[in-house]
């Protein structure tokens, strides 16, 4: 591809050398260069790319993009876009998906922002599609599928570059359509940028992220920039939960919307929900008529979740008959209320919850779905992220469970012991009951051994996730995992069906 081609429709770019140039590679990663990229050195939270401009050049870019001007010893051979600051990474998504071949406009695109319940949201939708016949791509926390098979996540949203690069797989795998999760990061950092969206779906708002954010103002306009257009107009429908305080101020912003709640004036709702630890059951009242719901997901939340799911597949013109199917084929989400099962007299369960509101729906669902036992939560706040969610997740937890086990979760370069203290303000603010290990495997031992008949276990905070990141290395560890591992040098194994 030209050059020309490659950065049309970047506007205010100011070019110096030869437009002509063939590219055979876009990067924003100076260690993924090789002959004939095209580089983007941009702005980044902890290093400026244009550092990098250098070794991008020995490993054989002949383009670079930047906010900077062209340095004068750089070579004429080399041609040089400066871009206008402050706009780089549109920049970067607009020339992603020229060199891809603007792979998102064959695509139906269904996009799920909000603090919880963006993951089973997608895992729903995507069973939907997928039991209606169409071939979809699904992204999200838990990695990246599309019909050629699946990756690791790196980001809960990928950057433009390597998005562009799975819309264009699942494209040329003869798919339909892409579910993904858009982080409030994604948002402001134009990773979805010149992305339309046939569907996007607003959950809910609650404290996270406020390290990056700053105010839960500006978290807010985060999540608004999905529903205002990305560059590319406002989605066609818009799904929002009509039971957050902020559901108002999306209503008039995409071409259609369409609600979900509890509430009667909602348009979608559920009526005579029936909850258990083997799942849930409701009538879901919707503007196609009504949505008999099976479920093998637990809990009041994934009413929520499932009716966002709904509006999102009637948006897409699925029948009501598939919607029913695709519900009950989805036996599981990864780390969310994952149970956790070796004929055991308690339960276990994994769950993803790593905030203060999401430690109350976890906790709150475990109590309303088992009243009479006692429930014993272990969890740890992660390193490097917002200090002020400590306190809050501690009195959540703290003031709902019989017993806390307070551990570590990605300390990363921070000390343990000073975020557990921050974690005890909370717990003491409540008069909770708790212990402290901060070595987590141990911790994971003391919340199994403390469990009598009829308990709840709930060991939160990493959910899906098959490590843990400390100061000087990550290593492997999945709760799922290691609870097996315990409950069978228990005595406990789950027996064996013989076939």
């Amino acid at each position: 591809m030209e050059l020309s081609e490659l950065i049309a429709g970047i506007e205010g770019a100011r070019v110096t050398g030869d437009t002509r140039l063939r590219i055979a590679a876009v990067a924003c990663d100076s260690r993924k260069v090789a002959a004939d990229t095209l580089f983007f050195a941009m702005p980044g939270a902890k290093t400026d790319g244009n550092q990098f401009v250098a070794d991008a050049l020995s490993r054989g870019a002949v383009a670079i993009a930047s906010p900077n001007p062209r340095p004068e010893h750089i070579s004429r051979d080399v041609a040089w876009i400066e871009v206008t600051a402050g706009t780089e990474r549109r920049a970067l998504a607009l020339a992603a998906a020229n060199f891809y071949g603007h792979p998102a406009d064959s695509l139906k695109l269904a996009g799920v922002t909000g603090t919880n319940g963006k993951t089973t949201i997608t895992f729903v939708l995507d069973s939907i599609l997928q039991n209606a016949g169409w071939s979809t791509g699904r992204i999200g926390t838990t990695g990246y599928e599309t019909p050629r098979g699946s990756r690791a996540a790196t980001n809960t949203t990928p950057e433009s570059l390597d998005l562009q690069e799975i819309f264009a797989e699942v494209r040329d795998a003869g798919g339909t359509a892409v579910v993904l999760e858009i982080s409030s990061h994604s948002l402001v950092l134009d990773r979805v940028w010149g992305c339309h969206f046939a569907v996007a779906i607003f959950t809910n708002l609650t404290r996270d992220h406020l390290n990056f954010h700053k105010t839960f103002e500006d978290y807010f306009e985060a999540k608004r920039l999905l529903f205002a257009g990305t560059g590319a107009g406002a989605p066609d429908v818009a799904i929002i939960n009509m039971d957050d305080p902020y559901a108002q101020r999306l209503q008039a912003l995409a071409k259609r919307t369409l609600t979900y709640g509890l509430t009667e004036a909602a348009d979608l709702t559920a009526r005579k929900f029936a909850l258990s630890f083997e799942g849930l059951e409701f009538t879901a009242q919707t503007p196609a008529g009504k949505v008999e719901v099976r479920s093998s997901l637990v809990g009041r939340i994934n009413v929520y979740n499932i009716l966002a799911a709904i509006g999102a597949a009637l948006a897409l013109d699925v029948p009501v008959g598939k919607i029913e199917q695709g519900i009950a084929d989805l036996e599981q989400v990864p780390g969310r209320f994952e149970r956790i099962d070796e004929d055991q007299p308690f339960l276990v369960v994994v769950d993803y919850a790593h905030a203060d509101d999401a430690l109350r729906n976890l906790i709150s669902t475990a109590r309303e779905l088992n009243p009479a036992g006692r429930i014993i939560t272990l969890f740890g706040a992660g390193g490097e992220r917002d200090r002020s969610t400590r306190p809050p997740m501690g009195e959540a937890a703290g003031s709902l469970s019989d017993l806390v086990i307070l551990t570590s979760d990605n300390p990363r370069s921070e000390d343990p012991l000073r975020i557990i203290n921050d974690v005890v303000v909370g717990l003491q603010k409540v008069n909770a009951q708790y212990r402290i290990e901060p070595d987590r495997d141990t911790a994971l031992e003391m919340a199994i051994d403390e469990a009598k008949a009829g308990d709840i276990v709930l060991l939160a905070g990493k959910g899906h996730e098959n490590y843990q990141i400390l100061r000087d290395r990550t290593f492997e560890f999945d709760d799922r995992e290691k609870a097996r591992a315990i409950l069978r040098r228990r005595g406990f194994a789950k027996k064996q069906t013989m076939k």
